[in-house]
C-alpha cells in the first residue's frame, strides 16, 4: 500500500514542505528510511515502534520503506517521528487515509507515546500558511508559537499518538490552538529594566541616545562595575519598539535556533550577550547543519560583547562582514546558506588588564606596555566599523546613594522615534535605514554644514589627530544629533559634541 503524508523541515530560516512516503508490502519485515536521513531519524522506528504499542495499536510487521522527499536534501532531527507513526497507521487501516490529506505533522514522539516539543515550528506554520495548507498538527508545547501566524493554517495542539490517532478517528476532537496575536505582541513588548535606573553616567546616557537614534555602534571603555553592561541591557528600551514584522522575523531566527523556551513570540528587541570564549561558527554561525549564530541572535536587537579585547582576535574579525552588510553568509559544500544579522554592537572593555588604567579613584598596576598590547588585540578595521567610543569612569560614591533621577526609557524612546522617522523619510527608497548606514555619496548630500561647523571639525581633525575614516564617522553622529534637534543643516555644536565621541582614537588605538 502507497501513503503520502506531508511533514516540513527548516533549512536556514526558511522552512520546506516534506513529503513522507511509504510503501507497505507483503514480504519479510523490514525497515528502511531514504531521502538522506541522519541518525536521529533513522533511530525513529525505535521510538515510532514503542510509542505505536503504547497507544493500544499494532506495529505492521511487514516491509516497509519510506522516503523523505526531496531526496536530495539532508534530513535531521526527530521531528518526522509523528509523521511516520501516523503514516504506518494508516498503511495498516488504523486511520483513514483521508483524514490526512491537505494536513502537515510533526513532533517527537517518547516511548510512551507523548508528542515532544521540536524546533523551527514558526516557520514551518509560515510556509504551510503560503502553501495554503489547511491544518497543522504540532506539539501541544509548541502549538501556540505556531499559532501566532495570522490566517494560516488550523493549528491543533497533540499531546500523545493516541490522542491524536482518537482525534483523525472522530473518536475525541482536539481543539484548534487560538492566539490573539495583538494582545499577545502588547503583553510580550514590556520591559523588566529602565533607563531611569542608572545612576550617574550622564554622558554615556547622551551617547546611547545618540547611537540609538542613528543605529550607530557603540564602545565603551571603563573600570569593572562603572555601569558598562548596565547601559548595554538598557539600550533596547530605548530603541523604536519591534514592529510585528520585525517581532515575526527575530522569533522565526530564535525558533530555528530552539531558544524560545516558553514564549510563542519575542516583542522585545533581544539582548545577546556572549561570553568571550566563544568560537567563530558560535557567534557567525555554522556547524555541519548550519545554524545561526549570536549575530543571527542579535537581529533586530543588541549584539552586546563584555570585555572585548578578551574574545579572540579571529572571532572578532569575522564581525567585519555583518557589520557592514547586515547579513551573515556561511558556505558548505551542500549548501550555500544566508542569515539575517542586523544588529547594534555595544562593547566594552576594561582601559588595561587589571581594569583601572586613567581611574581616579582606584591605582592601575600595569606597565604602558601591557596597557597598549591590552587593546592592541583590538584592530584598525574593526574600530572603523564602531562610530561612537565612550569613557565611561566610576561612578561617585553619591551618586549611588540617590534615588533614580534620570529619564524614563519611554522619554528619551519618543525622542529617538522621532529621529528614526526623519531618517526615514530622508532614505525613502535608497535602501539605507540610519545614519550610521550613510555612503560617503548619501552624506554629500544629506549632511551640509555651517562654515563655521566646518571650521570646527577642520581643527577637531588636526588637533586629535584622527584620521580620514574617523571623518566620515564624525559627520554621521553630527548627522543623528542635529536630527535629535530637528536641525536640518549641521551645526558647530553637533560637530563638536560628535567630536569628542572619538577622542578614545588618539588615546588607545594611536590612529
Amino acid at each position: 500500500m502507497y501513503v503520502k503524508i506531508l511533514s516540513s523541515a527548516t533549512l536556514g530560516i526558511d522552512a520546506y514542505i516534506m513529503e513522507v512516503e511509504f510503501d507497505i508490502a507483503g514480504g519479510l519485515p523490514s525497515f528502511v528510511i531514504v531521502g538522506l536521513p541522519d541518525a536521529s531519524i533513522r533511530e525513529s522506528r525505535d521510538r515510532v515502534h514503542s510509542a505505536i504499542e503504547k497507544a493500544g495499536m499494532s506495529f505492521p510487521m511487514r516491509r516497509i520503506t519510506i522516503n523523505l522527499a526531496p531526496a536530495d536534501i539532508q534530513k535531521e532531527g526527530s521531528a518526522l517521528d509523528l509523521p511516520i507513526a501516523i503514516g504506518l497507521l494508516c498503511g495498516s487501516g488504523a486511520i483513514p487515509v483521508d483524514r490526512v490529506k491537505d494536513a502537515l505533522f510533526l513532533g517527537e514522539l517518547a516511548l510512551d507515546g507523548a508528542v515532544r516539543s521540536v524546533s523551527g515550528v514558526l516557520p514551518i506554520a509560515l510556509k504551510a500558511k503560503e502553501k495554503k495548507i489547511s491544518a497543522l498538527y504540532v506539539p501541544k508545547d509548541v502549538a501556540k508559537e505556531a499559532a501566532v501566524v495570522d490566517s494560516g493554517p488550523t493549528v491543533y495542539p497533540v499531546g500523545t499518538l493516541l490522542e491524536l490517532i482518537r482525534h483523525l478517528n472522530d473518536d475525541g476532537a482536539i481543539q484548534p490552538e487560538k492566539v490573539d496575536v495583538k494582545s499577545l505582541f502588547n503583553r510580550q513588548s514590556e520591559y523588566d529594566v529602565d533607563f531611569a535606573e542608572v545612576k550617574g553616567q550622564e554622558h554615556a546616557k547622551r551617547a546611547m541616545e545618540i547611537s540609538a537614534a542613528g543605529g550607530h555602534n557603540v564602545v565603551m571603555i571603563g573600570p569593572p562595575g562603572s555601569g558598562k553592561t548596565m547601559l548595554a541591557k538598557r539600550l533596547p528600551t530605548i530603541l523604536p519598539a519591534l514592529s510585528l514584522e520585525e517581532a515575526l522575523e527575530t522569533t522565526k531566527i530564535h525558533s530555528i535556533a530552539g531558544q524560545l523556551g516558553n514564549q510563542p513570540l519575542i516583542g522585545t528587541r533581544p539582548v545577546r550577550s556572549p561570553h568571550h570564549s566563544i568560537s567563530d561558527a558560535g557567534l557567525i554561525g555554522g556547524g555541519r547543519h548550519p545554524r545561526p549564530g549570536e549575530v543571527s541572535l542579535a537581529h533586530n536587537g543588541v549584539l552586546f560583547l563584555d570585555e572585548l579585547p578578551e574574545f579572540s582576535r579571529a572571532v572578532l574579525e569575522n564581525l567585519r562582514q555583518p557589520l557592514e552588510d547586515g547579513v551573515v553568509t556561511i558556505s558548505r559544500a551542500a549548501a550555500t546558506l544566508t542569515f539575517p544579522a542586523n544588529f547594534m554592537l555595544i562593547a566594552a572593555s576594561n582601559p588595561c588588564p587589571c581594569g583601572y588604567f586613567g581611574d581616579s579613584n582606584k591605582a592601575c598596576r600595569c606597565t604602558p606596555m601591557q596597557v597598549q598590547n591590552y587593546m592592541s588585540k583590538l584592530s584598525g578595521p574593526l574600530m572603523d566599523r564602531i562610530d561612537i567610543h565612550i569613557e565611561v569612569p566610576s561612578v561617585k560614591l553619591d551618586d549611588l546613594h540617590l534615588p533614580p533621577s534620570g529619564e524614563p526609557s519611554k522619554a528619551v524612546r519618543e525622542r529617538v522615534q522621532r529621529a528614526r522617522e526623519i531618517q526615514q523619510a530622508r532614505f525613502a527608497g535608497t535602501g539605507l535605514h540610519s545614519n550610521a548606514d550613510m555612503t560617503s555619496r548619501s552624506m554629500r548630500e544629506h549632511c551640509p554644514m555651517t562654515p563655521e561647523a566646518r571650521d570646527v571639525l577642520r581643527e577637531g581633525i588636526e588637533r586629535l589627530g584622527l584620521s580620514a575614516r574617523a571623518y566620515d564617522r564624525i559627520i554621521k553622529v553630527a548627522r543623528t544629533i542635529a536630527d535629535l534637534d530637528g536641525s536640518d543643516i549641521l551645526r558647530p555644536t553637533d560637530i563638536a559634541e560628535a567630536l569628542q565621541y572619538r577622542t578614545l582614537d588618539r588615546k588607545l588605538w594611536m590612529k
